[in-house]
């Protein structure tokens, strides 16, 4: 067993070894997308790595892409689907936003005011800032976004 942190609630929870950083976040109940299926093609599941990075499996070519075509990622940025915990003591902080699955989920929220960055599901990018209120026209300008995760081939 190995011990994972969470930064913001400073809870942590125990996971047999070898098992991923997506399913610490999920025990714990830590609300994850996984628009990809856990596959490491989107970015409903970046974290960043605040302690012990090295007690984390190394990135791999699929996570590295993208990772790089991730606009909010950082040295320490990982997959959660990717990361499987082999040591002990790893503290994953979670980017703040909120990704959205479809155009139909940011029509739901027409009218209401955003608290956290509303994020796009492939490439973490801004999609709608903080504080602002989500008006029609704003997120008409989306409706051409694709949602959707095309699989990407990676050269082995």
């Amino acid at each position: 067993m190995k011990s994972v942190r969470f930064r913001s609630t400073k809870d942590a929870i125990d996971i047999q070894t070898e098992l991923s950083v997506l399913d610490a976040l999920l025990a714990k109940r830590i609300g994850v997308k996984m628009l990809c299926k856990g596959r490491g093609l989107c970015a409903t599941c970046h974290v960043y790595v605040t302690q012990n990075p090295h007690c984390l499996t190394p990135q791999t070519d699929r996570e590295k892409l993208t990772l790089s075509l991730l606009t909010g990622a950082q040295p320490n940025s990982r997959l959660a689907c990717q990361s499987q915990v082999i040591g002990e003591g790893v503290e994953i902080a979670l980017p703040e936003g909120l990704y959205v699955e479809s155009f139909s989920d940011l029509e739901s929220l027409i009218g209401k005011r955003t608290a956290v960055p509303i994020l796009h599901p492939v490439d973490g990018r801004v999609l709608i800032q903080p504080n602002k209120i989500i008006t029609r026209s704003a997120i008409m300008e989306l409706k051409q976004v694709d949602f959707n995760v095309q699989e990407v081939q990676i050269k082995e």
